[in-house]
């Protein structure tokens, strides 16, 4: 493929955006969830991680480490990464200082009936309104950079896992302890 092949002079525009081009945009987007944009651009600057208000664009999931390691049935980044990617197919981050992943869903996520029955209590959470999160730079994926980073990007604005592959993977981390913790007590 040509540089000519990425341009249409009929509509004059570039037919591929680039990955810095959608995390940029991605970017923009999740500013708008911000109370401060230039804050949160000096918190991405600074510290990598910016605190944004939840359940107005999206909200997120907290799972635990030992939570997501037993539904992959790994612990090794790159599988884990290569697993979530292929089952969420939307934005995770991992905050090392707290052993948490947050997978990013729509606003109506808390309202489904995993959420409002407690049925992940103690496993996973589902974080919405009045909830502040901090939230990695779009372009933060090496954990050697910062303790908060992505582990499956986003891949544009309002890009956002779907509730049910999320539940499906809390039940599967979750059901897989639950058995681990039985075989420990006999």
């Amino acid at each position: 493929m040509t540089d000519l092949d990425l341009y249409d002079p009929d509509a004059g525009e570039v037919l591929v955006e680039t990955a810095r081009d959608r995390a940029i945009s991605a970017q923009t987007w999740l500013l708008a969830a911000a109370d401060s944009r230039d804050l949160a651009l000096t918190e991405w600057q600074t510290a990598t991680v910016a605190l944004l208000r939840l359940g107005g664009l999206f909200s997120a999931v907290r799972i635990r480490r030992a939570v997501v390691h037993a539904a992959v049935e790994t612990d090794d980044p790159e599988l884990v990464s290569g697993v979530l990617a292929n089952l969420l197919d939307g934005p995770v981050f991992a905050d090392q200082a707290n052993g948490n992943y947050y997978v990013l869903v729509p606003v109506s996520t808390g309202q489904r009936a995993e959420w409002l029955d407690r049925r992940f209590e103690g496993h996973a959470e589902c974080l919405g309104r009045a909830t502040f999160l901090g939230v990695p730079r779009t372009d933060v994926a090496d954990p050697e950079v910062s303790f908060c980073h992505w582990v499956v990007p986003m891949h544009g604005p309002g890009d956002l896992c779907s509730p049910d592959n999320v539940a499906v993977l809390v039940t599967a981390g979750r059901n897989k302890l639950l058995r681990e913790t039985a075989l420990d007590v006999r």
